[in-house]
């Protein structure tokens, strides 16, 4: 026993470094590299009897070295595709919840929108919608371009302070749905 000690002591002394040094370039990790030579002399030491005295001795190391940085390569292949898909997952979901909240605004603008005053709401689309000028507007519907600039300033106006309602808009929201409801 002591004799396997001695010659296990002795491989250690001799191996340790160059087998670091191998592993490091193949993990790019000094921290991974170092517990995969541990656990390559650990493994020596479990099957000492077999080895200690058998001239593959540097040979089964660095094999031990190399097939325990794949294992170990692929199980983080494994996990980063795992975290990969959770990534893509969520942001699948952030995507779709965001949709849903556009669409939940715009649903939320066409009722402000739908409660503006007849004139402010036509002047509001013309421009908004059909992309008419101010001047435009007044043309086609024999008012003055200032009357344009007031409905606009006025619709604004409202469609501000109803967006900074937000409680009231769930109210409106679920009197729209109980219609598709009904």
């Amino acid at each position: 026993m002591q004799h396997q000690k001695d010659v296990f002591k002795i491989a250690f002394e001799q191996l340790y470094g160059p087998l670091l040094a191998y592993t490091k370039t193949l993990t790019n990790n000094p921290e991974q590299a170092k517990d995969i030579v541990q656990n390559c002399f650990i493994t020596l030491w479990q099957k000492r009897p077999d080895l200690l005295e058998s001239p593959t001795l540097k040979s089964f190391l660095f094999t031990t070295a190399y097939n325990s940085f794949i294992d170990l390569y692929r199980k983080n292949k494994r996990k980063n595709k795992i975290l990969d898909n959770l990534k893509y997952s969520m942001a699948k979901e952030y995507i779709i919840e965001e949709e849903s909240n556009l669409d939940i605004k715009i649903k939320r603008l066409k009722l402000i929108i739908a409660e503006l005053p007849p004139k402010c709401k036509e002047i509001l689309l013309l421009n908004k919608r059909d992309g008419l000028k101010y001047k435009e507007i007044a043309l086609r519907l024999n008012i003055s371009e200032k009357t344009v600039e007031s409905q606009m300033r006025i619709a604004f106006k409202k469609i501000r302070e109803e967006l900074k309602k937000g409680k009231q808009f769930f109210v409106v929201i679920l009197k729209d749905i109980s219609k598709y409801l009904s």
